[in-house]
């Protein structure tokens, strides 16, 4: 039998439905590896990720949630090292900047930045 992954969750906070988004998604991209994903419900706003009980991630610790591929990454590294993983290997370091303009003619950066006053191209 493979490793066993337990993902233990906050009743209170109502994370069911996120660790199970979690375990399936760790069901599916490693059916092969893993012996079981389990769920344990816990109190007071854990939320822990767990390997054959080696921490691999904990809500308190490592300041949130973990993205669904930094997690699929560290469960690789974890139970299949020389497996590859596609697309979810791929570290995104670029960040796509999108020109907006709205009706009125006023343009953002489309990352959140400031509405800048400039005229649009149907302006000109």
């Amino acid at each position: 039998m493979g490793p066993r992954v337990t993902i233990t969750y906050c009743t209170q906070c109502r994370w069911l439905l996120r660790a199970a988004w979690y375990a399936q998604e760790l069901l599916t991209t490693f059916h092969r590896e893993l012996g079981e994903v389990a769920l344990r419900p816990g109190t007071g706003g854990v939320f822990v990720v767990e390997v054959d009980d080696e921490v691999l991630w904990d809500r308190t610790r490592d300041e949130g949630f973990p993205e669904i591929t930094a997690l699929k990454r560290a469960v690789r590294d974890r139970v299949a090292p020389d497996r590859p993983l596609g697309h979810t290997d791929v570290v995104h370091t670029d960040v796509v900047h999108t020109d907006v303009v709205s009706t009125d003619g006023v343009h953002t950066d489309g990352v959140g930045g400031e509405a800048a006053a400039r005229p649009s191209s149907a302006d000109a």
